[in-house]
């Protein structure tokens, strides 16, 4: 099993930044930020476009949201229709859990 330290990506862009030196499981972060994602489908349409998924790694605490969110769509959009779909969402999730992010 693969071990991910907790990010500061994930705490709120206000607080101070502390590396709390948490481990939690890959699959339970995985599993979370899959939610998450979900969650930012505004238009209910089964698909992520671009804003939606900017606006995913702003409520992560993203640095760049539009250009982490181009990188993502680089790496998960596998047919490059411009949308991350139900089929390319798990590498979405693994490209966000290899770059940090996880959801508190």
């Amino acid at each position: 099993m693969h071990i991910v330290q907790n990010s500061p990506k994930s705490v709120d862009k206000k607080c101070a930044r502390i590396h709390a030196g948490q481990e939690l499981p890959v699959p339970f972060i995985e599993e979370h930020l899959k939610k998450m994602f979900k969650g930012f489908d505004s238009n209910k349409d089964g698909r992520l476009s671009r804003k939606e998924l900017q606006d995913a790694f702003n409520s992560l605490g993203s640095y760049a949201p539009s250009w982490r969110a181009g990188r993502a769509f680089r790496h998960a959009d596998g047919n490059r229709d411009g949308h991350i779909t139900e089929d390319e969402l798990d590498y979405l999730v693994k490209y966000a859990v290899r770059h940090g992010y996880t959801v508190q």
